[in-house]
């Protein structure tokens, strides 16, 4: 039996011996520690919270008083430009638009969005400029308005643009009770007419040494306003106002009141209105009985095509025109013009450098305050934008370096007088 004992206990050793040398098949347990240390290879974790994070995001992440122009990823920002582009007063329209084009060709995108410039046709009437600023103001991607050109149709459209938050530059608009009306959205690259009318005065008192004048005007707010300011600083100056005269625009026949003119005598007419009319005016003088009286016109008279129409009969006559210092900039874009529309820079109007300005100053407002969103678009805050436009300093314009002042006033020209002589332009001495 002891033997038998051995034998068990021996055996009991060879098992527990046996069983001791099977025990590290248990270490695959300790080995399960890689299969957690997979976990943080949770790293999907960020994976998965990155896609429910973006539709979080707000469409409009800007806000703005005004409401915020949102253009969609892949749709243009819109900027307007309304003026006379057909009729008889459509070389300003034409002109302006010109400039415009040529200087949105040197800044053509907003932060990677295409700028569209769109034209519309208001023939210089107040009744069109104000139909064509409320097509402009239905459009939710149109955020600045080149213009408007004429002054009676800048004063219609205010309001609209006003109520829609809209910005304007007017490279042409020059009654000078426009930045008087307290708008915040309303800005010109022009001179006003209260400068040009006082200018005016002051060159045909103490250059041209006349004492007697009589005013004439188309009854538009431009041209109008501007006889008006005229025939106030001429009074100022001891000239005499012996009369003022308005036509109706447009007619063919201003003999009747070229006739009134004459029976009171006057040494010089001053007009203000445009150059169609002017050129009706002048071509009847003579036969009215006003031969060798002076016809003082004005910016709105200026340029080739009041000598195309008025032919010998403008030889002697005065305009105001828009000097524009010389620079690289300004060579750049005559040449540009020139090769582009096949005209002289300044055949039609003086104001395809204002159009070119205005443009320029709307882009460079537009690059501050534009936002790309998450989702791809553009928001644009409207009153935002205009307060950069009115913000404007020192900008490098071709009409020189210009500084919005607090209630618009932009322009940095100055004035210069000029005469018809062997059929051209030339500076009046």
């Amino acid at each position: 039996m002891k033997r038998r004992m051995l034998l068990f206990g021996t055996l009991l050793v060879i098992a527990g011996l046996l069983l001791s040398s099977c025990a590290p098949a248990a270490t695959p347990a300790p080995t399960a520690a890689p299969a957690t240390e997979a976990a943080p290879t949770a790293t999907p974790a960020p994976a998965q919270e990155e896609p429910t994070a973006t539709p979080a995001q707000p469409a409009a992440q800007v806000t703005d008083e005004w409401g915020v122009a949102i253009i969609p990823a892949g749709k243009t920002i819109k900027i307007g430009l309304a003026g006379p582009l057909t009729g008889d007063y459509a070389n300003f329209g034409i002109d302006i638009s010109r400039g415009a084009e040529l200087a949105l060709e040197e800044h053509p995108e907003i932060k990677g969005f295409k700028v569209e410039f769109v034209t519309q046709d208001t023939q210089g009437s107040p009744e069109q400029g104000a139909a064509v600023a409320n097509k402009f103001a239905s459009d939710p991607q149109m955020v600045g308005i080149v213009g408007h050109i004429f002054s009676g149709e800048t004063e219609a459209s205010i309001p609209i643009y006003e109520k829609a938050g809209i910005v304007m530059v007017s490279p042409s608009a020059t009654n000078p009770t426009l930045t008087e009306l307290g708008s915040k959205v309303f800005n010109r690259v022009a001179f006003t007419d209260k400068m040009q009318g006082e200018f005016a005065a002051k060159y045909i008192y103490e250059k041209l040494g006349v004492r007697k004048v009589v005013t004439m005007h188309d009854g538009g707010a431009y041209g109008q306003g501007l006889a008006n300011v005229m025939a106030e600083a001429f009074k100022a100056l001891g000239g005499e106002v012996l009369g003022t005269q308005a036509i109706t625009p447009g007619e063919t026949d201003y003999s009747a009141p070229l006739a009134a003119v004459a029976a009171l005598g006057p040494e010089l007419i001053y007009f203000g209105g445009y150059d169609t009319d002017a050129a009706v005016l002048v071509s009847q003088m003579e036969p009215a009985g006003l031969k060798g009286v002076i016809f003082f016109g004005c910016d709105g008279t200026y340029g080739e095509n009041y000598l195309k129409l008025a032919g010998k009969a403008a030889e002697g006559t005065y305009s105001t025109y828009v000097p524009i210092p010389e620079s690289e900039a300004f060579e750049k874009f005559r040449a540009r013009y020139k090769e582009r529309y096949g005209d002289e820079q300044g055949k039609l109007s003086p104001f395809s450098p204002h159009g070119h300005d205005a443009m320029a100053i709307i882009l460079a407002a537009l690059e501050k305050v534009a936002v790309v969103q998450a989702d791809g678009s553009l928001a644009i805050p409207r009153k935002a934008l205009a307060d950069a436009v009115r913000a404007t300093k020192d900008f490098p314009g071709l009409t020189g370096t210009i500084t919005c002042s607090e209630v618009g006033e932009c322009a940095a020209a100055s004035i210069q007088f000029m005469v018809v002589k062997d059929g051209k332009w030339v500076v009046a001495e």
